[in-house]
Formats: structure tokens, C-alpha cells, sequence
């Protein structure tokens, strides 16, 4: 029987459960790279806002546009499996190191500042899981904040998708198969469609939708920095012939020179066959990549970094 996808509720850490909330915590970034946070100090009316203005915003300036879109494709009839195309309807937001968020056209300002808001939680709870990392892996406090810095911080911004209902679901994904290249996601998902499953031990499960949870899910950079102690998770969305299902995925990642490579002291305490593992890069040079090749398998990415790796001087990070 496939064990039970993993739910954390973090307010368990501020009681005498702290020490079995950690250990579920170790065990989702171990052996799932995705789990779900319940309890995460971002208040169900923030939420429920954010669901009902994103959900309005689709209707009322983008759903026309993507039944355009399918149409001019000829998408409705379509006889064989489409590998080059998601079915999503999605726009981009960035927080960090610049806004974007006030350039993006047709946001009503209520939209543009409940989004603001979010995104500032959402920081500080992907802040926050850091560290919670750096306690389960034995890194110094601060170590992967500072490991993603960069010289101007974090680089941080918000994918809001939605997934219309599909007549073909079988024949078109709503978002192929891939690993995320970056660092730590932040997903706020509809409760009520579901649709996002990971592939576990070679079975695709589905995330469960909760309402008022966060899904966390585990990036590529992640996976470098802990040597593969953590991994990033292969993911996909399956359309879905009704409802329209909504999401909104955070990414807390690298700075663009943030120098990326495996943490020293996870390396010593690796296996000697698993000594170093990972390439050393800058993350810009990996997203340029990444790019091109997201809907493939990561491990030639990781190959590709090491053939031209950087000669960039590392420092040890100072996590003072």
C-alpha cells in the first residue's frame, strides 16, 4: 500500500511535537521532495481572497482569449497526443529583486495589492522552511538563505495559472512532466480540481487538494546544494474534462549569480561513492539552460553544468 502523501502542520513546532514535525518534515524532503503545510500562519480570509480575485481576473480577461487560442490551434479535434503545448491559461508576477507587479496589465488594483501582501508571506514562510532545512540537515542556521543570495538576494516571482476544462484530456497535459529548476515552490492550488501529481517510485500520485494548505515542493537548486541528499521530484498536471483548476505557485529562488554548488559539509559526510555528486554553477547559467530543456530529464542538465564548470572563486558562506 503507497504510504500517505505527506501533510505538516507547522504549528506543531511551537509545541512538545516539535521533534516528530521536524522528522516529517525530513521525511517528505527525503523521500517525496513534495509535502503539503497546513497551519502555515497565512490567515484562510487572505486566502479565500486570492482564490476569488484570481478566479474573477481569469474570467473576466483571459478565459475568452484561451478558447480564442484553442480554436485557432484547432485543439478541440485533435486525434493525436500533443507533446509541444500545455493547456493552461497563465501570467507572471515578480517580487523580488524588482516588482513587476504594477506593470502587469489588467490586475484591478484590490488584485494588485492582496498580491503584494501574499507574496511578502509567502517570502517569509519560504524564509522560515529554510531554515527548518538547514536544522534537519545540520547546516548552520541561515546557511541556504545565504547559499540563494546572491549579491542583490533571492530572486522571487509568482506563476498564476489556470487549467480550463480539456475535451481531450488524454491526449493533452496540462503541464508536461519536469522538475523545477530552482529552489524552494510555494503552491497555493484549487481545493476543489484537482489535477497536480508527482511521480513516486515510478507511480504518478496525485497532490491531494486541501483547502487553505500550502504545497511545498523541492527544486533542482535543492537538490545540488544537499549533495542529492534532497531531491526535486518529477510533477505533472493532468487536465481535467470539468471545472477549471486554479494555481498559483511561488518560486523562491537564487539570486542570477548566486553561485551554486554542494554544501561542504553535506559532501564530507557523503558516502564516498556519493563524494561530489553535483556540479558548481552560476544559476543564471543554469536557467539559460534549463530553458530549453524543461520537459527532459534533469540529470543531463546537471552533466551539462559540470562539462563547463565555473571557475568562480567561492568564499565559505558567512551565515552571519
Amino acid at each position: 500500500m503507497a504510504s500517505t502523501f505527506p501533510v505538516v502542520d507547522l504549528w506543531l513546532l511551537q509545541t512538545e511535537k516539535r521533534a516528530e514535525t521536524m522528522d516529517k518534515i525530513k521525511d517528505a524532503c527525503e523521500n517525496w521532495g513534495f509535502f503539503e503545510l497546513v497551519n502555515h500562519g497565512i490567515s484562510h480570509e487572505v486566502l479565500d481572497t486570492i482564490e476569488k480575485l484570481t478566479k474573477e481576473h481569469y474570467k473576466k480577461c483571459m478565459e475568452q482569449r484561451f478558447k480564442e487560442m484553442v480554436a485557432s490551434k484547432g485543439l478541440e479535434a485533435v486525434q493525436t497526443e500533443i507533446d509541444d503545448l500545455d493547456w493552461e491559461s497563465t501570467f507572471y508576477l515578480k517580487h523580488l529583486p524588482v516588482s513587476n507587479l504594477y506593470e502587469v496589465p489588467e490586475l484591478e488594483d484590490k488584485y494588485r495589492n492582496v498580491m503584494k501582501d501574499f507574496a511578502l508571506k509567502l517570502e517569509k514562510l519560504a524564509e522560515h522552511l529554510l531554515d527548518l532545512l538547514c536544522e534537519n540537515l545540520g547546516l548552520e542556521q541561515g546557511y541556504l538563505k545565504k547559499a540563494f543570495y546572491g549579491s542583490n538576494g533571492p530572486t522571487f516571482g509568482t506563476k498564476v495559472s489556470n487549467y480550463p476544462p480539456c475535451p481531450k484530456p488524454e491526449l493533452i497535459k496540462g503541464l508536461r512532466a519536469h522538475t523545477d529548476a530552482g529552489g524552494l515552490i510555494l503552491l497555493f492550488q484549487d481545493d476543489k480540481v484537482s489535477g497536480l501529481q508527482l511521480l513516486k517510485d515510478g507511480n504518478w500520485i496525485d497532490v491531494p487538494p486541501m483547502k487553505h494548505s500550502i504545497v511545498i515542493n523541492l527544486g533542482d537548486q535543492l537538490e545540488v546544494i544537499t549533495n542529492g541528499r534532497y531531491k526535486s521530484i518529477e510533477h505533472r498536471v493532468i487536465a481535467q474534462q470539468d471545472g477549471t483548476r486554479m494555481s498559483i505557485a511561488s518560486f523562491y529562488n537564487p539570486g542570477s549569480d548566486a553561485v551554486i554548488f554542494p554544501a561542504p559539509e553535506l559532501v564530507e559526510k557523503a558516502e564516498e561513492e556519493n563524494k561530489l555528486k553535483y556540479p558548481k554553477f552560476v544559476f543564471e547559467d543554469y536557467m539559460k539552460l534549463y530553458a530549453g530543456l524543461k520537459f527532459q530529464a534533469k540529470q543531463p542538465r546537471f552533466e551539462a553544468m559540470k562539462a563547463v564548470e565555473t571557475t568562480v572563486n567561492i568564499s565559505p558562506i558567512e551565515t552571519v
